[in-house]
């Protein structure tokens, strides 16, 4: 058993990410989670748009936004796509060996310092947890292809036997990384129609459990009280608040806007395409409130960002209104 691959004709090379990752997106990466999704359903053949209505539940928890994740109830219904937790009981070379040979990915937790696609940040330099999704392995070569961020790579050598641990004698004060299994054998594609109709009827479900009181709001007047301290611990703190803060607030809310506009190119609805815009204001509000605060954090100068919070509070509350009006009208 040397080399695995669920996707044959799948190589880094030459891979074209999905729209939701291209270029000219606000937030290129939303979470390292959704964004592996995000390929894996694109490499399948399948519109990832369909499953990101849960971004509408999206609420400020008092340290963070939301780590926001695609329901995996919601991917077997829109995919046949079948995440399930995986017991590591074993090395997880040797998981990834047996399951892909079989057919299926595994999704798991890996270390950014050992990932050469993250190279410029956290590749040699910072040791940071990330999920990716396993597609390719041949232990033999020492060769990995994954999914990770916004696209397909690979590694190979001592970003091989670091990932796997080849070569490390057991320690028991090691935790074994989460892992999932990704089971794609109960595939489906349905047409247009048909995934519009299920993507709108979870849609509903998740703007059910939106936020009773408006997060943007919440964690206005929390940045308010935090920024003295943001600004004594420095960058790397706030850089870390601001990936679990701001960055979630944004990303999800693009997310939720681009799932709107596909929704109303299967479904007419002005609704659902104003509130689209709604919540694609409010990304980039996060987008320029993310760099005015890195530079009062650095500059340790006051900010009265008190506008800037008000003009995304307004964004949200117009477009979870015009969000609830859609969602009726089409169920009707």
């Amino acid at each position: 058993m040397s080399g695995q691959k669920v996707l044959p004709a799948l190589r880094a090379a030459g891979y074209v990410r999905h729209a939701l990752h291209a270029e000219d997106r606000l937030w290129v990466e939303k979470n390292c989670y959704v964004d592996v999704v995000i390929e894996l359903l694109h490499a399948l053949g399948l519109e990832p748009l369909a499953a990101m209505g849960f971004c509408a539940a999206v609420d400020f928890e008092g340290d963070n936004f939301t780590f926001f994740k695609p329901d995996h109830e919601e991917l077997r219904q829109l995919y046949g796509v079948d995440f399930q937790e995986m017991n590591v009981w074993r090395p997880l070379l040797e998981h990834a060996q047996e399951h892909l040979g079989a057919g299926k990915f595994i999704s798991t937790e890996a270390n950014s310092f050992w990932l050469p696609d993250t190279s410029g940040t956290d590749y040699r330099r910072n040791h940071v947890k990330t999920t990716i999704i396993i597609a390719d392995v041949d232990a033999g070569a020492k060769h990995l292809g994954y999914f990770h961020n916004a696209g397909y790579h690979e590694l190979g050598g001592e970003d091989f036997d670091r990932t796997f641990r080849v070569g490390t004698e057991p320690d028991a004060t090691v935790l074994p990384l989460f892992a999932e299994m990704v089971r794609v054998d109960r595939l489906k594609c349905l047409p247009g129609a048909a995934l519009a109709a299920i993507a709108l009827d979870r849609l509903a479900v998740h703007a059910s459990r939106r936020p009773t009181a408006n997060p943007v709001r919440r964690w206005g007047a929390r940045f308010a009280a935090e920024l003295p301290q943001l600004q004594e611990r420095g960058l790397p703190y706030y850089h870390a608040w601001a990936f679990a803060t701001t960055r979630q607030l944004g990303a999800s809310m693009e997310l939720l806007a681009a799932h709107l506009r596909w929704l109303a190119d299967a479904r007419p609805s002005a609704s659902l395409t104003t509130a689209a815009d709604e919540f694609q204001r409010l990304s980039g509000g996060a987008k320029t409130f993310i760099l005015k605060a890195a530079r009062a954090v650095n500059s340790r100068k006051p900010l009265d960002a008190s506008a800037t919070f008000d003009e995304m509070a307004l964004a949200w509350e117009r477009g979870h209104e015009a969000l609830a009006s859609g969602v009726a009208a089409l169920a009707s």
